[in-house]
């Protein structure tokens, strides 16, 4: 009988997972991930958390240990705080210092859930590791979840195509809905359990409190991008992203205002009103770019976030490490710092991280 050690993090999507694969006959047992000191800003107040006797992680854990229960399979335990803030944390910190908008689910994913806990999984005797992602992994190749609103092949694109090795995916094959009605019919303690949000294993907080304890405020201007007029006092640009609108500090009537760019050295935010004409551009450089895949297409699809629409476009080989995105057709409020994934068809291929931003040719000052 084979083994599979499953990602136990507290919610539905895992607890189905160790269940389908129990059915399917395999020995199942579960491991919880500890990747961040729960105790650590948790007094804040601002964070949804403040007052709260038992913190997020630890409810994840007794949620999980209960799962374990109900499905009869053991729960171990394993910390990975310091690796988390050692590969994961400070990357995310140095991004935000450099006015860029991180995602760190996607080095989360690289460095700790298919490194550390497949390297832990397989001192505890497993032939597999499985995690609850919804997507698909056939022959060491990575393919987007049925479940196309809930598909996170893109949170994925920057592992290996060796880390994808024994790895399986029980619930890539099924909808949220179908996760959900299991659970149900199971009565299992997790099954109305809402789904985590926020930043990967630290989870929902005041953000702009939460970085204060990491990254010291640097108040600057806001400037209108088509005026070059300074119009208002941002908190530091490390708060913002582009296309924001909420939240962005301006005084008066501020409604059609929306972040469009930043200048780090100049310490500027630049916002702009009215249309969106400023947060579009027809190409993009890509840095640190990954490939799953042995496949180097001259035309794919992309996502350049986890909720975006595909859009069509062509590559350019700069070198082992660049990659020049062109998409004619035009795309919203492209990040620098955020994940570009690459799509052929419902495989997914890699990935790069948004450098520079272009249109008609010419860099984006702004961006």
């Amino acid at each position: 009988m084979k083994k599979v050690i499953v990602g136990m993090s507290g919610g539905v999507d895992s607890a189905v997972s160790a269940y389908l694969l129990k059915k399917a006959g395999y020995e199942v047992e579960g491991l919880f991930m500890r990747n961040w000191d729960s105790a650590m800003n948790n007094d804040i107040e601002g964070n949804p958390n403040f007052g709260e006797n038992i913190c997020p992680q630890e409810q994840d854990y007794n949620d999980a240990l209960k799962t374990c229960e109900i499905l009869n399979i053991p729960l171990h335990r394993v910390d990975f705080i310091k690796e988390y803030w050692d590969y994961v944390f400070k990357y995310f910190l140095s991004e935000l210092e450099k006015g860029r908008t991180p995602n760190p689910d996607l080095l989360c994913n690289k460095y700790i859930k298919f490194d550390l806990f497949k390297k832990e999984a397989y001192r505890l005797g497993a032939d597999y590791i499985a995690t609850g992602h919804y997507a698909r992994c056939i022959d060491n190749k990575l393919y987007r979840g049925l479940d196309r609103n809930k598909d996170q092949s893109y949170f994925l694109a920057m592992v290996s195509k060796e880390q994808l090795e024994n790895v399986l995916f029980p619930v890539g094959e099924l909808t949220k809905e179908e996760v959900r009605k299991i659970a149900q019919d199971l009565q299992l303690n997790v099954a109305t359990k809402k789904d985590s949000t926020g930043i990967c294993f630290i989870g929902e907080r005041n953000f702009q409190a939460f970085l204060e304890n990491y990254l010291k405020p640097n108040p600057g201007d806001i400037v209108d991008v088509a005026t070059l007029k300074v119009i208002g006092q941002h908190k530091g640009l490390m708060n913002y992203t582009i296309g924001q609108r909420r939240n962005v500090g301006l005084s008066g009537d501020t409604d059609r205002h929306y972040v469009c760019g930043k200048d780090v050295a100049k310490n500027i935010l630049y916002v702009a009103f009215g249309d969106s004409s400023y947060l579009y551009s027809d190409a993009c450089l890509l840095e640190d770019v990954n490939w799953i895949s042995e496949e180097r297409p001259q035309t794919c699809s992309v996502k350049f976030r986890y909720r975006g629409e595909d859009v069509n476009a062509s590559l350019e080989y700069v070198d082992d490490t660049h990659l020049k995105v062109i998409y004619p057709d035009m795309a919203k409020a492209v990040t620098p710092g955020q994940a570009c994934v690459i799509y052929q068809g419902e495989e997914c291929l890699g990935c790069g991280i948004i450098k520079e931003i272009y249109k008609n040719q010419e860099k984006l000052f702004y961006l």
